[in-house]
């Protein structure tokens, strides 16, 4: 069994990206085939359903092409023993959002870390890669952050990831953080957020006690700065932290870096420092889709022990349209209600939940709006936007309206022509596309339409 699947590994490598592979495929375990079912073993839910998802009809293929003949495939979570903790089938989004069993939390990474506590390193022990979602909008981020573990200080020093808030960012760096300490518990490694440091820098100068400075920053194996945006307006820190900078890159130590922005559209920002932080790639945290956002909030009531509908997972992450955070904190309050009123989370939302929700966005925008918001984003009247001008940066602006329309309200290629004044749906269809494909790799145009996706609610 163990042959046929690596033979099946080895196959898929040829049909996905390396960066897919690694960060899906490579610890899956075939852990049998019965009634024409293969049972696939996985790390975690957020595998099981990126698997399904992803790579589902591939893997069929792969098998039978391997003298395995299967008709379906089921995704089996498996504990760190390698033991099967409960069989689920992942077939579509209605069964992925199936209620859960109550399980137990997992253990920290500080139980196991008794040498370094998350009060001398910053860090969160929860904050791991074991419970961080990986999906189509982070998962080039997620694969860097552990190439990152596996060679710290390496090629992929510094590493640099942006996004806007509350969409993973600290979670994600953290997870390195700990997963290195859990691998070699000696490591100096500290989380700081980046006004910390200022405020260590500043204290350090009027104490006149630059030591105590140097030997909290300058020996440390790994740094992890957050919210670097924050450094705007700060020039001597700005200075304090290039030089920083340089001695832990030319020593080989591990810099990380979280920011809402790529460097050089932070305002003021040194240039030496700006195209230092780049230097090894610049990795983004994209909004969730509707399918990782009923992801995120599934495996939550999976590690909170707690049952919720499948319609009521569906109804928040279809109504909460701004980041993460939001919408961990508006389930947070639908459970809170259900719990002090004695009913069910869905019985909540039937009988008005919406009313004293404040952070909940109900689905408020229309083709108008995403039309008149995105021409006035990328300055050009709301005539010229719709007109049939080639020109390139009209063309680019009606089709990321094209995108939105499509995405956000679910319209159809021929509604989406007819909103947009145009006869050919193909138009639309090839637009679409066009802004699929450029999002892979033009962080530029991904940061433009996380803001106006962020705009069209307000």
């Amino acid at each position: 069994m163990f042959d046929v699947w690596k033979n099946v590994l080895e196959e898929m490598k040829h049909k996905v990206s390396h960066e897919k592979f690694l960060t899906y495929l490579q610890e899956t375990t075939l852990e049998g085939v019965e009634d024409g079912v293969a049972k696939i073993g996985v790390k975690n839910i957020f595998m099981s359903i990126n698997v399904k998802k992803n790579f589902n009809k591939e893997i069929i293929k792969a098998l039978n092409n391997n003298g395995v003949e299967v008709k379906s495939a089921e995704y089996i979570v498996k504990d760190s023993g390698n033991k099967v903790k409960k069989s689920r089938e992942v077939i579509s989004r209605d069964e992925i959002l199936k209620t859960t069993e109550r399980k137990s939390k997992p253990t920290r990474i500080i139980e196991n870390n008794p040498i370094r506590s998350s009060l001398s390193t910053g860090l969160i022990p929860e904050f791991n890669f074991d419970n961080f979602v990986v999906g189509t909008n982070n998962d080039v981020a997620v694969y860097t952050a552990k190439m990152v573990v596996k060679d710290p200080g390496g090629k992929r020093n510094p590493f640099f990831l942006y996004g806007k808030s509350g969409v993973g960012k600290t979670h994600l760096v953290q997870a390195i953080g700990n997963e290195l300490l859990k691998q070699n518990p000696k490591l100096k490694v500290l989380y700081v957020p980046i006004n910390r440091f200022y405020s260590d820098f500043i204290d350090a100068l009027k104490a006149n006690k630059p030591e105590a400075f140097t030997k909290k920053y300058y020996n440390l194996d790994v740094l992890i700065v957050d919210d670097f945006q924050m450094i705007i307006g700060k020039d001597k820190s700005q200075d304090e932290f290039f030089n920083l900078f340089n001695e832990m890159y030319l020593s080989k130590r591990q810099i990380i870096v979280t920011c809402d922005r790529l460097p050089d559209e932070i305002k003021d920002l040194d240039v030496r420092l700006s195209s230092r932080l780049t230097q090894s790639g610049a990795y983004d945290i994209q909004l969730p889709s509707f399918e990782d956002k009923c992801a995120i909030l599934q495996s939550k009531a999976e590690f909170d022990g707690v049952e919720i509908e499948r319609e009521a997972i569906e109804y928040i992450a279809e109504n909460v349209k701004t980041n993460v955070r939001d919408l961990n904190s508006e389930y947070e309050k639908l459970i809170a209600f259900a719990e002090l009123r004695g009913m069910s989370p869905l019985q909540i939302i039937s009988s008005g939940y919406t009313n004293t929700s404040s952070s909940l966005h109900k689905n408020t925008t229309t083709p108008k709006k995403i039309i008149s918001t995105v021409a006035k984003y990328y300055e050009m009247p709301v005539s010229t936007m719709l007109s049939k001008s080639r020109v390139a940066h009209i063309k680019n602006a009606r089709q990321v309206a094209m995108y939105l329309m499509q995405n956000e309200l679910g319209l159809s290629t021929t509604k989406t022509a007819h909103e947009l004044g145009m006869k050919d749906h193909t138009t639309v269809m090839n637009g679409v596309r066009r802004i699929n494909s450029e999002m892979k790799m033009n962080f530029k145009l991904r940061e433009e339409i996380g803001t106006l996706r962020e705009t069209i609610y307000e």
